[in-house]
């Protein structure tokens, strides 16, 4: 394998690990609210999210910022924490907006999750020439891991919502009170 596609396997695998599972309810409580129908949508909301976490990866990565990681650490959970409080005021699932604040959410907490994976991508890279094509393969590395994480989820609430009949919106608040108790918790481990 090739050095880009180790970079790609890695950002993958450092996805869908489960011992990253703050990454996981995050992503989680992104997708809860959408289903197969808003795949459009449902695309958006997770390349915002890269898109945050590449921007933050790249200028830790070359160390132009540089924040305590305990602070970082305690912040991850916060991000999980409102995600998953924002699905409490979904009332209807008629998402007209071009451009709803979710997105920008996941914008904005996608650059506090770059800064959560900055250290591990710095040592891997090591004394790399260029940082251009790792950084690169292993934010599509990411990519196709959360998207991957999305179809599951939507698999689910398929299963739930259109196979077992619960009703979406309750549905929507019991998945949301799990991920809000989960993050909670790490929230206070971390604090």
């Amino acid at each position: 394998m090739d050095e880009l596609g180790i970079y790609l396997s890695v950002g993958f695998r450092h996805i869908i690990d489960l011992k990253g599972s703050d990454h996981i309810l995050f992503v989680l409580a992104l997708t809860l609210r959408y289903y197969w129908t808003d795949w459009k949508k449902l695309l958006v909301l997770i390349t915002a999210f890269t898109i945050g976490h590449s921007i933050t990866l790249a200028i830790s990565t070359l160390n132009w910022v540089d924040l305590p990681v305990d602070l970082i650490e305690l912040l991850i959970p916060v991000t999980i924490v409102f995600t998953a409080l924002s699905n409490f005021w979904v009332k209807d699932f008629e998402f007209k907006a071009k451009y709803p604040l979710i997105y920008f959410l996941a914008l904005f907490f996608g650059l506090i999750h770059g800064l959560g994976f900055s250290n591990y991508l710095k040592s891997l890279l090591g004394r790399e020439q260029s940082i251009v094509g790792p950084l690169l393969t292993f934010n599509i590395g990411l990519e196709i891991g959360q998207l991957l994480i999305v179809g599951i989820i939507l698999i689910i609430s398929f299963i739930f919502v259109y196979v077992f009949k619960a009703n979406r919106l309750r549905y929507l608040q019991i998945g949301s009170g799990l991920v809000l108790a989960l993050a909670m918790n790490m929230f206070l481990d971390r604090f």
